[in-house]
């Protein structure tokens, strides 16, 4: 293998549990080793700190995959995917769910790398050049390891031309009938289209929080905005809501939670195709209210830059489904933005209650699930941000 140097003190990171090294902290930067290279890294006085992928076209230059001095092989690999997959059937047994992910890039040891599991199906989703050099070997131990009926690769992310990587589906393995993945999780079932679903499908990080959503939603009228496949509206209608309204800009995704509401049989609810921000203003002009709205946007900024922008957001929808939640009702809200801290974005709710004239208690916070575990030396790993909230007028 080749070798890496880090400049003097770039190495206190990487000890303290951290898994990347960033160009500039490296000696130099090799311009003939191949990008998703296996190299070994040393410090800059030559003690060996482990091996990992090496990628001269990004700015995490190094991924380190182990700190013995093994060689990153098809057997390495395979106890990796052994040792996730020992965690997974430990927090979640068959009779819960049926669909789980699988490894969580860096968390797992395998940065860079999901795969979220769907029933027999599984979906792959690459962020290094490393992982993507190994992407045939995973689908390899993928077909060992659990006979699946079908895999995916979705590599669609912008992320990956951060690595010079290209974005790309691909089938690896099923017919056209087994794109289409029929998954259990709480009482609930769900049809989870791998191939056209957004990101790997399906999104699994919400699953505890819509579980938790339950006990505010029984007898109540519930507005779940960004609804996508209806996730947290079907949580809502198992508890026995009185009336649920599910609100996306994405008709695929609506005709998706129709879908999956009438396959488990309920039936007291409407749907909005409309931009949320423009619905929440009508819904208020029309002077509707709600029991408990549910607030889950997709990602408001992707960098730090935009960050300010964001939290702006997050205070205008927050006011704005507010407005809507009637006294001694409930806030369900939520931020997957990475870049924003969970100090900023219950800021960013306060500044948001006290423009809509309603007082908050905070009843509950949480974060993504235990299948998608956070490395403390991480907080890259960490990214979802949940709280519920007791609404009351001022």
């Amino acid at each position: 293998m080749h070798a890496l140097y880090l400049k003097p003190k770039e190495h206190r990171r990487l000890l303290g549990g951290h898994l990347w090294v960033f160009s500039n902290e490296l000696r130099e930067v090799p311009r003939d080793i191949a990008a998703g290279e296996t190299v070994q890294l040393f410090t800059h006085d030559g003690r060996l700190l482990g091996a990992g992928f090496f990628n001269p076209q990004s700015l995490i230059a190094f991924r380190l995959l182990t700190r013995d001095e093994e060689q990153p092989d098809r057997d390495f690999f395979r106890r990796k995917l052994l040792e996730a997959l020992k965690l997974r059937e430990k927090i979640y047994s068959e009779s819960e769910t049926n669909a789980w992910r699988l490894v969580h890039g860096e968390s797992d040891g395998l940065p860079g790398l999901v795969i979220d599991r769907f029933d027999r199906a599984f979906v792959l989703q690459s962020f290094s050049a490393g992982i993507d050099q190994h992407l045939p070997l995973f689908c390899e131990l993928l077909r060992e390891l659990f006979d699946p009926k079908a895999i995916v690769v979705r590599n669609e992310s912008p992320l990956r031309e951060l690595e010079g990587l290209p974005l790309y589906r691909e089938t690896v393995l099923g017919e056209s009938s087994n794109m289409h993945q029929e998954i259990r999780d709480s009482g609930i079932s769900y049809r989870v289209n791998i191939l056209e679903g957004q990101k790997t499908g399906f999104f699994l990080d919400q699953r505890e929080n819509r579980r938790h959503i339950r006990k505010y939603a029984a007898g109540a009228d519930v507005l779940d905005v960004y609804t996508n496949d209806g996730g947290f509206a079907l949580n809502a209608m198992h508890a026995g809501a009185k009336s649920t309204t599910m609100v996306d800009i994405s008709q695929e995704a609506l005709q998706r939670a129709e879908q999956n509401a009438r396959m488990n049989g309920f039936g007291n609810f409407s749907i909005v195709a409309a931009d949320a921000f423009e619905t929440l203003g009508r819904l208020r002009h029309e002077n509707h209210t709600f029991d408990l709205v549910v607030l889950d946007p997709p990602s408001f900024t992707k960098s730090r830059k935009t960050v300010p922008t964001a939290l702006k957001a997050y205070t205008k929808l927050n006011r704005l489904g507010l407005q809507l939640v009637r006294n001694e009702g409930y806030l369900a809200t939520a931020s997957c933005s990475h870049h924003v801290s969970e100090e900023d974005f219950l800021a960013a709710i306060h500044l948001g209650a006290m423009q809509a004239g309603k007082h908050l208690r905070l009843i509950s916070r949480a974060a993504q699930p235990p299948d998608h575990p956070v490395l403390l030396a991480m907080p890259e790993t960490s990214y979802l941000k949940f709280a519920c909230f007791y609404v009351t007028n001022l």
